[in-house]
């Protein structure tokens, strides 16, 4: 079978690998889309520290099954559209024995610490299979990112009396705005480019910031009558909206961080003491985090097109990644179609 490898910086390959064979508690998969995300861009770019290379990327799936276990349940069938949790656990470290195993000490995503999705099939244990015949294997592809949004406002615990900040209108970005809306929030969306915007405001974003254009302390306060916002997410992992996060939450409010930061970041420390402020590490999602964005795909309002900056076969994955890195802030997903 086919399967897109990226073997060092900015070198992509299509190789030829083994069909996979199941074992009796096993679902094989027929890919049919696969995002690339930023994980898979700083692979590509040698910028992946958890990566060893080669590696077959790839954790966005829209998939079929194609066949079954004899240990399967009946409730998934050949021919069922699906997509595949793609993060493991080992159930005896902290965060397992705690109930979040989302954030498992040992957890291999795949394209990350273990070969990715970017394949013909794959095969998997049937417990990480998600179906609905109500989405196709298109849209399926987004629900993993979109996921990533809806655990940071898990983890922030927003409310309908909240006014949630989020930086950063990427995918995930917009998983977080599309989130604190349905939870009934006031949600305020932050990013450089004008487009991104648009389309937040489109996704449930009451009020929207250009950063490189605006004054966001100024607007920020105008917005929140002067007490800042309860929640800030922070999505884009740079050292300036991390200290924007820091400077403009509200006392006592609290701060997810999703965005990986590259170097490290000196705070006024004064900050998390006087705000009393709650600062959480958000991480990949839980399963209720995937049921609740295929719930929220179901209405049919997800802007899914305007999500999609292009599709590609995999024979041009190099050239897919190429552009992406040369226009980071205009990509939301980029897709490949096997």
């Amino acid at each position: 079978m086919k399967a897109v490898a990226i073997l060092g910086e900015r070198k992509v390959a299509l190789i030829e690998r083994e069909k996979p064979e199941i074992k009796p508690d096993e679902v094989l998969v027929k890919i049919r889309y696969v995002g690339f995300c930023g994980s898979d861009l700083n692979t590509f770019l040698g910028k992946n520290p958890m990566v060893k290379l080669p590696v077959i990327p790839g954790h966005e799936i829209g998939a079929e099954v194609e066949a079954v276990g004899k240990l399967v349940p009946e409730t998934i069938k050949p021919g069922m559209y699906c997509t595949v949790n793609p993060y493991t656990s080992c159930g005896n470290c902290p965060s397992c024995r705690n109930g979040r195993v989302n954030a498992c000490q040992f957890n291999q995503t795949f394209g990350v610490q273990r070969d990715g999705a970017m394949a013909e099939y794959i095969a998997v244990p049937w417990q990480k299979v998600i179906v609905d015949d109500q989405i196709n294997p298109r849209d399926f592809a987004l629900v993993e990112p979109m996921s990533v949004g809806f655990h940071a406002i898990s983890r922030a615990q927003v409310t309908d009396l909240d006014v949630v900040m989020v930086i950063g209108c990427g995918m995930i970005g917009v998983g977080g705005i599309v989130r604190a809306s349905l939870r009934g929030a006031r949600v305020i969306a932050v990013d450089v480019d004008d487009k991104k915007l648009e389309l937040a405001k489109t996704m449930g974003a009451h009020y929207t910031i250009n950063s490189q254009t605006e004054d966001v302390h100024a607007r920020m306060q105008e917005i929140t009558n002067g007490a800042g916002p309860d929640v800030i997410v922070e999505a884009v992992g740079a050292p300036a909206t991390y200290h924007m996060a820091i400077n403009e939450v509200a006392f006592t409010g609290r701060v997810v961080c999703i965005g990986y930061a590259k170097t490290e970041i000196a705070f006024e420390t004064k900050y998390f003491v006087m705000k009393e402020m709650d600062i959480r590490g958000s991480r990949n999602a839980m399963p209720e985090d995937f049921r609740a964005v295929i719930e929220y795909m179901k209405r049919g309002t997800c802007a899914v097109n305007e999500l999609i900056s292009g599709i590609f076969p995999p024979e041009q994955a190099q050239e897919a990644l190429e552009q992406w890195a040369a226009n980071p802030g205009k990509v939301f997903r980029i897709l490949i179609k096997f």
